[in-house]
C-alpha cells in the first residue's frame, strides 16, 4: 500500500495533460498492485493465490515501465521518480519470493492456510 500512496503523490505532480495519460496508468497499475495481493490472499487455494501474486508482480512491471517513460520524458526530476522506483523494485522482489514459495508448496503438496485460519 506504500508504493500505491507513493505513486499518488508523484502522480499529482505530472503535468495536467497527463492527466488521462501517464497519471492515470500510473494509478491504476499502484492500486492493482495490493488489490491483487489481498484478493488472491483471500482466495481458498495456493494456486489462486499464486495466480493473483503473478498478475501483482505484472503490474509492479507495468508500473517500472511507466516510472521509467517519465523519467525519459522528463517530466519529474530524477530525484522524484528514484525513490518510487527503488520502493517498486522492493515490492518486486518480494513478489517474485512469494511466487516462487507458493509453487514450490504447490509442487509438494503443502497448504497455504486460508485467511479464515490466519489470526
Amino acid at each position: 500500500m506504500d508504493l500505491a500512496a507513493a505513486v499518488y503523490s508523484l502522480a499529482v505532480e505530472l503535468p495536467r495533460e497527463e492527466r488521462y495519460g501517464l497519471t492515470s496508468q500510473l494509478q491504476r497499475a499502484a492500486v492493482s498492485i495490493p488489490s491483487n495481493i489481498a484478493e488472491g490472499n483471500a482466495r481458498d487455494s495456493t494456486r489462486d493465490y499464486a495466480r493473483f501474486i503473478s498478475i501483482a508482480s505484472g503490474s509492479v512491471a507495468e508500473l517500472q515501465t511507466q516510472l521509467l517513460l517519465v523519467h525519459k520524458l522528463s517530466l519529474l526530476s530524477p530525484a522524484a521518480v528514484d525513490p518510487v522506483m527503488d520502493t517498486a523494485e522492493r515490492v518486486s522482489k518480494m513478489l517474485h519470493k512469494l511466487h516462487r514459495s507458493l509453487k514450490q508448496r504447490l509442487e509438494t503438496g503443502s497448504l497455504v492456510p486460508g485467511p479464515q485460519s490466519r489470526s
